[in-house]
């Protein structure tokens, strides 16, 4: 058994740490760590609870001081730190597990607070230097990016001999009953959806304009919905690692309503990042939106409805066509239900807890910094089933044109 130190305590992090608590055979201690003691001692009062035989540690941390968080590390001496914290702060995160000797993996990539720009760079920056520390970073754990490259690695492994296409479609079939609300964090979330569009076609990105592409699919046990051709990070990391790859695209499902919301908020300047000057301090109107728009985490007891996720794969095996759709659905009250969290922050907890795992006992632990997807999937998928999240396999999917 080992120790996790989890970075961050909103709705992802609890239902990580709900599932670290769950297999208490490879985790035998969690410290939830947060500038917010006051939730990390609560989320511990629930931990503990359940019954669990995990010992459940709290402390408050600033994650962008990686100074702060080495010396706790060196204190508390965790297996690995599960950073499920801001984007903006996972390179303090990863200086403070190698000042510390500590392994890292996280869910999201690295974002400047000052430009909605998000990419790989400046983590793989860091290569070197984990593999001269001995130490792994597993970067990008959660669903997309994270079980849609298990299941990219999956299909290449198993089913094709060179994949031509993938489209990654992330498919909320839920309904919190609000006007405007974000199902994780808004201020990542708008940035995120706000930002031009582009996808990776014959060794080049394609870029577009927000939310210009739209299709419709009809997504298993959730039906007919309209989705929005995104960029996002695990488009960059496949097109480097699933050989012979053509075409990489990511779409979302939207509703109207939340594009009419967003359409007014940004016409208005609210979806802003650059700061502005009011009553003689400078704010920045994204974040004061985030503070007033609800909290994810308070979404999960009025959520209804399912998450339908996953990737279809076009390619050949033995020189014949195979088309290959593998997804996860996901219940949104059976979530609330199990760990008191709505399937958004579900579905990317659960990954993260097996990520954490696997590079604790070893499975997927090497010197450097990885992508999920350059490790060999079958753990994982093994894990998804087990820890409540099986996927489904269609061989004559309808595809996306």
């Amino acid at each position: 058994m080992g120790r996790v130190l989890i970075i961050g305590c909103g709705g992802v992090a609890s239902v990580a740490a709900h599932k670290c608590c769950q297999n208490s055979e490879v985790f035998g201690e969690v410290m939830v760590a947060s500038r917010t003691k006051g939730k990390c001692d609560a989320l511990k009062a629930r931990l503990d609870a359940t019954g669990t035989p995990t010992a459940v540690y709290t402390q408050r941390v600033d994650a962008s001081d990686a100074a702060a968080l080495a010396a706790l590390m060196r204190e508390y001496r965790p297996d690995v730190a599960l950073n499920l914290a801001l984007p903006y702060q996972d390179l303090s995160i990863m200086d403070a597990c190698l000042e510390a000797g500590v392994h890292y993996v996280d869910t999201a990539n690295y974002e400047p607070p000052d430009t909605a720009k998000f990419e790989y760079s400046w983590q793989w920056a860091y290569r070197s230097r984990f593999e001269e520390a001995g130490l792994t970073a597993l970067l990008g754990c959660g669903f997309d990016p994270g079980v849609t490259g298990v299941f990219s690695a999956y299909a290449q492994k198993h089913y094709f001999d060179v994949i031509r296409t993938i489209d990654i479609l992330d498919c909320n079939g839920g309904d919190h009953g609000l006007p405007f609300a974000t199902n994780f964090n808004p201020e990542i979330n708008i940035r995120e959806v706000t930002a031009p569009g582009s996808y990776w076609e014959d060794g080049a990105w394609v870029h577009t304009a927000p939310m210009e592409i739209k299709r419709g699919y009809d997504f298993p046990q959730v039906g007919p919905r309209d989705m929005y051709l995104l960029h996002h990070e695990e488009i960059e990391s496949l097109a480097v690692n699933i050989k012979g790859v053509r075409r990489i695209r990511f779409f979302m499902t939207f509703g109207e309503s939340y594009l009419t919301h967003l359409r007014c908020l940004e016409n208005v300047g609210m979806t802003s990042i650059k700061p502005i000057e009011y009553n003689g301090m400078e704010i920045v109107p994204l974040q004061f939106l985030k503070a007033v728009l609800p909290d994810p985490a308070s979404l999960g007891e009025r959520t209804r409805g399912k998450t339908n996720i996953g990737c279809v794969f076009t390619g050949e095996k033995g020189g014949r066509p195979v088309n290959y759709y593998l997804y996860n659905v996901c219940d949104h009250q059976e979530c609330y239900r199990e760990v008191g969290s709505q399937a958004i922050s579900y579905t990317t907890g659960v990954p993260a807890m097996i990520g954490a795992g696997l590079v604790m006992t070893g499975a997927w632990r090497r010197p450097g910094v990885y992508n999920v997807e350059e490790f060999d999937p079958d753990p994982f998928m093994d894990g998804l089933g087990k820890w409540g999240l099986p996927w489904t396999e269609d061989f004559s999917p309808v595809l996306v044109d």
